[in-house]
């Protein structure tokens, strides 16, 4: 029995039902099958997001972006179909572990937990059941409660482990911390925020990061606002920056990596993916993630009080912001920020350079990692390795070219982690060590050189262990035709005397 699906012709002057475009998120698309291929109608009502595109929709859906109605067909490149077959690709398989002998395909679709618009398969499936959404518990109880506001009591510590936080707050550090830092600097009562609105669009900015990506996700984002705090409260920024400033840094730092896929945007490009068509291969994820940023502003109205122009200008400069952090773009900025130390012209009482000097901060805090102490430091390097090697796995599933630093049989957590410290961390944190001389930036180049040097003595560690073996068994050989008086120091290792 063949059953047709028909989606309702929407008129230009009615918003979309929510029961056709469900939820939110800047860009979202469908497909059950593969990343191109025909959408499956069971689908079509799951998806979410403030772009809702499905190249098969006859109806021409009418949505609302950033309070503009954009028909599905204009402005808008068609997802490209060809016999390619690297374009069967379905994200779907993203974080499956792959040599389980499961076939992806054939899982009941109560286990998909991605839906191709990046969303989480379990929130989508509570809405379309129904289920109210609940606000995420805040903390556990009086224990925890106590023992996180210690922990923000000392936010500003360079040791603050995000890791630990984060069990203390439920899972909920993003929005602990923004909050309150927001309001720890006055922010909300100054910009006349409206709470409600700003609890909502916190709840929506965590929600939006993926819990199943190892290292891009809200714990992640936790992590570079508290850093950027940190950088914010140096001499040199805090006497030059304005409320203006501070409220665009904290927001940059929490939404920067907003609704990550766990890939990088070579794969991206290489897949043929929506996203790469619709920005043109150019900053592809960063652009992703500021336009998701400014359509949850726009859903919860967070400064809809404000004149229009004074919120498009808070979302323009947020999205300069993002954009900088896109690591194609490192020596540009470096170059840029070497070249006005050098000269000596940067003066932050000009907006222009302060929000140059917002930029390079936030591009630090985005890759602050190495600079940690060890025992957090460590644990994000093997987060972001294991999020390179799931997609190396993904890669090389599906026959494709497998991307640099991608492959877990040809590379490792160490010498991966010496190679970015070599040529990204240390000529960045060299700079802003030029710009702010401070403890705080010595500290950081310590740790830097510190884990630098763990990272290497674990390799040699490894190097040699490997050779252990081979040397084990040409003394094994040797000890053969040894007399029973030898002693049990010259037994290879792992015999005993029994």
């Amino acid at each position: 029995m063949e059953v047709c699906y028909q989606l309702p012709v929407l008129p230009l002057d009615r918003p979309v039902p929510k029961h056709v475009l469900s939820r939110r998120g800047a860009i979202s698309f469908s497909s059950s099958s593969s990343l191109f291929g025909a959408p499956d109608p069971r689908q079509l009502s799951q998806r979410r997001g403030a772009i809702s595109y499905d190249s098969s929709d006859q109806t021409a859906l009418y949505i609302r972006m950033l309070d503009v109605r954009v028909r599905s067909q204009v402005g808008f490149e068609p997802e490209r179909r060809s016999s390619h077959p690297y374009l069967c690709i379905d994200f779907r398989t993203l974080h499956t572990r792959l040599g389980c002998g499961s076939d992806v395909a054939s899982a009941p679709e109560r286990r998909v937990h991605r839906l191709l618009s990046f969303q989480r398969y379990l929130h989508s499936s509570r809405l379309l059941r129904g289920i109210p959404q609940q606000m995420p518990l805040h903390i556990l109880d009086e224990d925890y409660t106590g023992q996180a506001r210690c922990m923000l009591d000392k936010v500003g510590n360079w040791n603050f482990d995000i890791f630990l936080f984060d069990r203390l707050t439920n899972g909920n550090s993003l929005i602990t911390l923004t909050f309150h830092l927001l309001n720890q600097y006055g922010l909300v009562k100054l910009f006349q925020l409206d709470m409600v609105k700003l609890w909502r669009f916190l709840v929506m900015v965590q929600e939006d990061y993926h819990g199943d990506n190892p290292y891009h996700n809200a714990i992640h984002a936790a992590d570079v606002t508290q850093a950027m705090y940190c950088y914010m409260t140096e001499p040199k920024l805090a006497k030059s920056l304005t409320s203006y400033d501070i409220l665009l840094g904290l927001l940059a730092a929490a939404t920067h990596d907003l609704d990550h896929p766990g890939v990088n945007q070579p794969f991206l490009i290489k897949t043929n993916h929506y996203l790469a068509s619709l920005y043109r291969n150019t900053s592809v994820l960063e652009n992703h993630h500021w336009k998701s940023a400014v359509g949850l502003l726009r859903e919860t109205g967070l400064f809809s009080h404000m004149p229009p122009e004074d919120s498009r200008s808070i979302e323009r400069d947020l999205g300069s912001l993002i954009l900088a952090t896109d690591i194609s773009q490192q020596n540009e900025y470096l170059c840029r920020f070497r070249l006005q130390l050098d000269q000596q012209i940067l003066c932050l009482s000009s907006s222009g350079h302060r929000h140059f000097i917002l930029q390079m901060a936030l591009k630090c805090a985005d890759i602050c990692n190495p600079c940690r102490p060890w025992e957090l430091s460590k644990q994000w390097s093997e987060k972001v390795t294991e999020e390179f090697f799931q997609q190396g796995d993904i890669e090389k599933k599906h026959h494709l070219e497998v991307s640099p630093l991608c492959d877990r049989e040809a590379n490792s957590v160490g010498n991966i982690q010496i190679g970015f410290i070599t040529y990204v961390a240390e000529p960045l944190f060299a700079e802003w060590a030029r710009f702010s001389d401070t403890r705080l930036s010595q500290t950081m180049l310590g740790h830097m050189g510190l884990n630098k040097a763990s990272w290497s003595g674990l390799q040699q560690e490894q190097s040699s262990g490997s050779q252990e073996p081979t040397t084990a068994a040409s003394k094994d050989g040797g000890a053969a035709g040894t007399t029973e008086g030898t002693s049990s120091k010259e037994l290879p290792q792992g015999s005993s005397a029994s």
